[in-house]
């Protein structure tokens, strides 16, 4: 187990903790902003592209201007679409198992927490990852910095939703 993991797991002031009565809890994590910026901003310049070169088209082969408004509502409708799909869950912890959704290379995307063994932090391609290990060999790595949170909080979550998955119980002394 890491020392960051470890470290995370004895902070108390790290707990959070959501109050239901007889309800799952779930923690969905969105992309960070960072990443929603950069989606957003690449998806921009390739439609204004688009729309340029369908512009420039249009005045050369003497269209009709319906066109180009059909081609700026598609691009309006493109924008909103990508901002919805992006500010929606990429990870998903429940009290069943977990769920990862729009990371590439994950490895696995869903598995329950009893088919989990152990959970770890390390470093990819200097990126700090929570790998979830599990009973037949596969994995899947979490890049933390992807996700709009904090990752010792992440780190912590994930602890907590394994140890209640395996059935085991922090004693309050």
């Amino acid at each position: 187990m890491s020392r960051w993991l470890a470290r995370v797991r004895q902070a108390d002031w790290l707990h959070v903790r959501r109050v239901s009565l007889n309800q799952p809890v779930a923690s969905d994590y969105r992309f960070s902003p960072a990443i929603t910026a950069r989606l957003l901003g690449i998806t921009l310049l390739a439609l204004g592209a688009i729309a340029t070169v369908a512009t420039v088209l249009v005045v050369w082969l003497d269209l009709h201007s319906v066109v180009v408004l059909v081609l700026t509502v598609l691009v309006l409708a493109s924008v909103i679409a990508l901002m919805v799909w992006s500010n929606s869950w990429v990870v998903r912890l429940s009290d069943e198992g977990y769920q990862i959704r729009r990371i590439r290379g994950a490895g696995v995307n869903a598995a329950r927490w009893k088919e989990v063994e152990d959970a770890v932090t390390t470093e990819r391609l200097g990126s700090p990852c929570v790998v979830l290990r599990l009973r037949d060999g596969r994995t899947s790595t979490i890049p933390v910095d992807v996700l709009h949170v904090n990752r010792d909080l992440f780190a912590h979550t994930v602890a907590e939703h394994l140890e209640r998955g395996h059935g085991i119980t922090q004693l309050k002394g």
